[in-house]
């Protein structure tokens, strides 16, 4: 996982491989902060290849988080397999998806 700072204070985290229970506990206590730590999260998914349920419950919490400050999560690029898992799950009905950079920040940023 690695984070970007983009422009109006967006926080870019970058996932990669697999959010099943040992990559979702890999990256747990590091998305905490970031979400802890922003008002405006974008989480890309594009290099994500897997995604369990742990992995959904460590992008849920940390969405929880960031809306406990009053801000917003996102989510970009996921892989069509990965889309559909969020669809299944119902996730994007509460966290955003999408696929274009500007889109997403617009979303972040109004």
């Amino acid at each position: 996982m690695t984070t970007e700072n983009l422009a109006n204070d967006v926080v870019r985290s970058i996932l990669a491989g697999k959010l099943d229970l040992a990559g979702a506990q890999k990256i747990d206590l590091k998305f905490s902060a970031i979400a802890g730590n922003s008002k405006r999260l974008l989480v890309d998914l594009e290099q994500v290849s897997f995604l369990a349920s742990m992995g959904i419950r460590t992008l849920v919490i940390g969405s929880k988080a960031v809306q406990s400050k009053g801000g917003k999560m996102a989510f970009l690029k996921p892989r069509a397999d990965i889309a559909q898992v969020l669809t299944a799950a119902g996730i994007d009905s509460i966290i955003p998806v999408f696929q274009d950079l500007s889109a997403a920040c617009d979303y972040l940023t109004s």
